[in-house]
């Protein structure tokens, strides 16, 4: 009886070791063990584990910088490059851009119908939402004559308005010759058409200028350009003052047309002659007062519209004797 009960208990203990158990992984759920207990296992050296770990990372990383190699190219495989491909390319974009052209001018100006062009009393010409819209300018100072302004364009916080602000100095280069300095200025560029056309605004159907600024109380000059096809008023730059009153609040600024003067270098010429509207080409902002320090300009839009009030055509007045030509 003895020996049975020894014989029992030893196959109950052998069984209790054989039995699969399972157990709950942290991170893989529910995994068996095998079929023998943690001292029958066969025990695996720890430094055969690192190094097996450091096989499998090695291989790891191999084919990592495998991968990475197909991305970059080789020193030896050089950029195709076509230049005749980027010229035809270059040539079909501009035979695009014409064709809109045309298309539009038979539709109507600026690719509108006529009756809504017609009917248009304000029409918005430069706006700050973007900072694409602040590509269609560009600003200078008197360091390209080598003064010491300074002056930057850019997006206000909001992204509702451009920004042109920077510091006046009316010191003279030490050039020798230069006896003045000390301006600032923004212009906006003069748009192109297909093949690097110049083109020009039609403001003929208006007769006011308007804007809406907030300024530091410093007068600006306004600068318009025309670009004519005669001889004589090629380039020619119209200007008239702005004056900024400084403070929180924007203002509205309205300028008639019949109010600019015919400038050249910064001096008012004796003979004067109207503002070509049909023909404008760029518009610019001027800041030249001699007060030297910080300054700044805040532009929401620039626009013009018809004012039914104004019946001014021209607000200046010329003698025979410096314009004969227009009494004949």
């Amino acid at each position: 009886m003895a020996s049975i009960h020894k014989l029992l208990t030893s196959t109950y203990i052998h069984r209790s070791f054989l039995k699969p158990r399972a157990a709950l992984h942290p991170f893989m759920g529910i995994q068996f063990v095998d079929y023998s207990s943690s001292r029958l296992q066969k025990q695996v050296a720890p430094t055969a584990r690192v190094s097996q770990q450091r096989k499998t990372e090695e291989a790891v990383q191999q084919d990592h910088h495998k991968e990475a190699a197909l991305d970059v190219a080789s020193p030896d495989q050089k950029p195709e490059v076509s230049f005749d491909k980027a010229i035809r390319d270059e040539a079909v974009e501009h035979i695009r851009r014409l064709k809109n052209e045309i298309m539009a001018h038979w539709i109507g100006p600026e690719g509108r119908p006529l009756q809504e062009v017609l009917m248009e009393q304000a029409r918005v010409v430069w706006k700050f939402r973007e900072e694409e819209d602040l590509e269609r300018w560009m600003v200078t100072s008197d360091k390209t004559i080598g003064g010491r302004s300074e002056v930057f364009l850019k997006m206000a916080k909001n992204n509702q308005n451009a920004v042109l602000y920077g510091t006046l100095s009316s010191e003279a280069p030490q050039d020798g010759n230069s006896t003045q300095s000390g301006y600032c200025a923004m212009l906006s560029r003069i748009p192109r058409g297909a093949f690097e056309r110049k083109r020009s605004y039609d403001w003929s159907l208006f007769n006011t200028l308007y804007l809406r600024i907030r300024g530091d109380g410093r007068p600006w000059m306004v600068n318009i350009r025309q670009d004519t096809d005669l001889l004589q008023r090629k380039n020619q730059i119209y200007s008239y003052f702005m004056f900024t009153r400084g403070g929180p609040y924007w203002q509205e600024v309205k300028i008639p047309f019949s109010k600019f003067f015919f400038s050249s270098q910064g001096r008012i010429r004796d003979v004067q002659s109207p503002l070509i509207l049909d023909k404008i080409s760029s518009i610019g902002f001027t800041l030249a007062d001699k007060v030297d320090g910080p300054f700044f300009l805040e532009i929401d839009f620039i626009g013009v519209f018809t004012d039914p009030a104004h019946t001014e055509e021209f607000a200046y007045e010329n003698s025979p004797a410096l314009n004969p030509g227009l009494f004949k």
